[in-house]
Order: structure tokens, then C-alpha cells, then sequence
């Protein structure tokens, strides 16, 4: 097989499995976060026992989550070494700057949040609770900006030429704020904040269900409703915005998203399939909703595809599929915490059976939203790996073969799996054990 192709594989399984978890670390430190400043106002130990339990999931996600990062950091060098020299003074500085602002800040304060317990005061154990969240955010937010460089360019100067040539820093403040990445990280901290919700309210549901812990469930699952609810509102919001970005500084890829080939007010399409070869689609569209949604109006033109050479390109039926099914996944979990809220006020949610298999099931949601939001991300950028500045085949090392990038794929994935699998055992065994009931003791060994 082709060596681009394979290392390109390798990259992708490599951050679609670490991402399962990072999401999760985010959206439950801000939980974590909320029910202990519960409990500190009310000293309700109700809200003691949620913030004990699910301490004990977040240290499980951060942990898979460091274990499954560190690699993709070193694939950098071995399979992207011509990239790795172009952009270094750009990833370098925020690589540095999440480990400096992010990781050294979470990973400091987890070990209070996780072993503090009767040991420090309570404000002390909640301040550790906010600096862990505030890590965790840190972390997406330097990543991100990282990210969105790669997207949109900007603070830096060209220095060399040919081989030797490589981005630099000129202005960082602009490197930071690149037109893209406050847009991307609103669209990723959301995301986050939704996986960690869903998981919050899949295991409070499932609780429900079975009949156990209830006054604990309850409590969990309306704390998690209410920043489902927001989170999934304003992901839409976010959304729109992102795709408008796109047709600013990224024509092509919003052409792919819509699979629109032909320079003219647009459509948008529901749902429906591309006909690469011929450069058609065909499927359930509203007529010149597309040109409104990005121009605020129906007659307004929109770049297509023709527009860009065959090699500039984005694979169209891949990119089209994949924000399709983000904007449907997106869509039911609206309509599903729509329903929690509406049933919550009905005094009906915490015994709506099939409501609450909804939820059960919703913990997939975001997990799924968020993979193929990345991949329409990434896939819609190609073929630039910088874009307009460098291509995706001319960032490869030199020196990896093909019989390499497989055997290391190989191993990669069987490990990964391993791990996921060993994450599931042991999450389904927290879970089946359930919170600690701690309501019975003395108000001085709360802490």
C-alpha cells in the first residue's frame, strides 16, 4: 500500500481512539464542578455522594486519555517529519503552552481532587475541582488553536525555501486568534460538554431503569439535563457559524460538505448521495438554502467545486456523508433532551421508560458526532495537511516505508483496543457499584 495513505490511517486511529476520552475529561470536570459547589451551598450529602462517584469516572477517563495521547506526539516525528520541521516554531509554542497552562495545572490538582477527601478543607477540595475543569478546558483550547492554524494561517512568515523551508512566528497573538479558532473552539468545548452530560445522564437513566440509587439519579440527571440542553442548542449555533467560516477562508471544503459542484445559489441537501464521477447529488434538498444560511441571502452565489483544479479537491463523498450524519446526530439530541426538559416539568421523566432508554442510548451521540465532525474537518481540509501552504503528501517523512507504518499500525490498534476494552470493563464496574452512601456519616468527615 501507498506509504501517505497507510501513515495517514495510522494518525486517524491514532486520535479517533484517544478522543473518546478527552471529551469526556472536559465535559465532567465542569459537572464536577457544579455538583460540589451544590453541595458546598447546601450540604445536601446527596450531592457529596455524586461528586465521589463521579470523580472516580473522571480518573479513569483522564488516565486512558494520557495513556492513548502520548503517541501521537512521537507519530509527528516518525511518519510527519517534513511537517513537524515546517510547522514546529507554530506547534511547538502551543504544544509548550498546553503542557505549561493545561496539563501541569489538571494533573496537579487531580491528586487532591481524587485522594483529598476528609483530608483537606472543603473549599480547598473545590477549588482542586475548579482547577482540574479549568486544566481540562486549557488543554482543548491550546490544542485547538494548534488545530485551526493548520486550517487557517495566520502570525507567521515563510523562512527557507524548498525542504528547508518552515513557518515562523511573527506575531503569536495572531497565531492564537487565527480566523478560525475561537469558532472551532466554541464548536469543540461543546462538544465536550456534551459527551461528559450524556454519560452523566446514560448511567442515571440506566439507574432509573434498574431501580437503584434513586434520589441519586434523579439528582445526577437533572444537573446533566440542563447543560445537555444548553450545550446541544448552542452546538447548533456554533455550527451555522463554523460552516459560514468555511465558505469565507475554506470555499472547497463547504463545497464538499454540500456536495455542490457549480458556482450558483445553492441548495442544501437533507440528506442524499454524490455521484463523484459524473459531479451530481442526488437526495432531499431545500431550494437555495445553502446561499441564505451562508449569505443571508437566496440569490447569492456560492463557490463550487469547479471552480478549484481535480487535485484541489477534497474527497466529496466522504466529507458530505460525514457532516450529514454530525448535523443528524446533532439534530436528535435536540429533539431528546427537548423531551428530558418537557417530561421534567410534566413530573413524567424519572418514569417515561422509553425516554429514558433514549438517554441510556444517547452516550453515543456526541461520541459519534464528534469522530466524524473531525473527520469532516480534517478530510475537507485535503489535500493540504497546511492549507494553501503545504500538502498533505509533500508533509511525509522520507525515510518510513510502508512495511513500517503496517507493522506499527498493527500494534497501535491491537493496544488501543486493549485499552478500550479494559476502559469499558472497568467503567461497567464502577458503574454496577454504584455511588458510595456516605449520608450517614458525621457532617465533620464530609468533606
Amino acid at each position: 500500500m501507498d506509504v501517505l495513505l497507510l501513515s495517514r490511517i495510522q494518525f486517524a486511529v491514532t486520535i479517533a481512539f484517544h478522543y473518546i476520552y478527552p471529551p469526556l475529561s472536559i465535559g465532567l470536570g465542569l459537572l464536577l464542578v457544579i455538583m460540589e459547589g451544590m453541595y458546598l451551598k447546601t450540604k445536601n450529602p446527596l450531592y457529596h455522594n455524586m461528586t465521589r462517584f463521579w470523580v472516580k469516572i473522571f480518573g479513569l477517563t483522564f488516565a486512558i486519555g494520557v495513556a492513548t495521547g502520548i503517541v501521537m506526539e512521537f507519530e509527528f516525528g516518525t511518519n510527519w517529519a517534513t511537517y513537524s520541521r515546517y510547522v514546529g516554531d507554530i506547534f511547538g509554542s502551543a504544544l509548550a503552552a498546553e503542557g505549561i497552562f493545561a496539563f501541569f495545572l489538571e494533573s496537579g490538582f487531580l491528586a487532591i481532587l481524587l485522594f483529598g477527601w476528609n483530608k483537606v478543607k472543603p473549599w480547598v477540595h473545590f477549588f482542586s475541582a475548579m482547577m482540574v475543569c479549568l486544566g481540562a478546558h486549557f488543554s482543548s483550547v491550546w490544542i485547538t488553536v494548534a488545530g485551526s492554524w493548520m486550517q487557517t494561517p495566520a502570525g507567521y512568515h515563510i523562512v527557507g525555501e524548498g525542504m528547508e523551508a518552515r513557518a515562523e512566528i511573527v506575531d503569536f497573538w495572531a497565531m492564537v486568534f487565527n480566523p478560525s479558532s475561537m469558532d472551532r473552539l466554541v464548536h469543540v468545548i461543546l462538544g465536550c460538554w456534551q459527551a461528559g452530560a450524556t454519560l452523566v445522564l446514560s448511567v442515571s437513566a440506566y439507574y432509573l431503569l434498574r431501580n437503584r440509587h434513586q434520589e441519586f439519579a434523579k439528582a445526577s440527571m437533572k444537573i446533566a439535563l440542563g447543560l445537555a440542553i444548553f450545550a446541544s442548542i448552542a452546538q447548533l449555533i456554533s455550527g451555522h457559524s463554523s460552516a459560514k467560516l468555511a465558505g469565507e477562508y475554506q470555499p472547497a471544503k463547504l463545497a464538499a460538505m454540500e456536495g455542490h459542484y457549480e458556482t450558483a445559489p445553492a441548495d442544501l441537501y437533507l440528506f442524499g448521495w454524490v455521484d463523484e464521477e459524473n459531479e451530481t447529488v442526488k437526495g432531499i434538498k431545500l431550494p437555495n438554502m445553502l446561499s441564505f444560511l451562508v449569505h443571508n441571502d437566496f440569490q447569492t452565489p456560492v463557490t463550487g467545486l469547479n471552480e478549484f483544479k481535480k487535485e484541489d479537491r477534497p474527497p466529496v463523498q466522504i466529507v458530505f456523508q460525514s457532516f450529514h450524519l454530525m448535523v443528524l446526530i446533532g439534530m436528535l439530541l435536540i429533539a431528546l433532551n427537548i423531551m428530558g426538559v418537557i417530561y421534567l416539568f410534566k413530573g413524567k421523566l424519572f418514569t417515561t421508560r422509553w425516554l429514558l432508554w433514549g438517554f441510556v442510548g444517547s452516550v453515543l451521540g456526541p461520541q459519534i458526532a464528534n469522530q466524524i465532525g473531525w473527520i469532516t474537518t480534517e478530510v475537507g481540509r485535503q489535500p493540504w495537511i497546511v492549507y494553501g501552504l503545504l500538502r498533505t503528501s509533500q508533509g511525509l517523512s522520507k525515510a518510513v516505508t510502508a512495511n513500517m507504518v503496517v507493522t506499527s499500525l498493527i500494534m497501535f490498534t491491537i493496544v488501543y483496543t486493549l485499552l478500550f476494552v479494559l476502559f469499558i470493563f472497568l467503567l461497567n464496574r464502577k458503574i454496577k457499584i454504584g455511588p458510595e452512601d456516605t449520608t450517614d456519616l458525621p457532617k465533620g468527615q464530609i468533606a
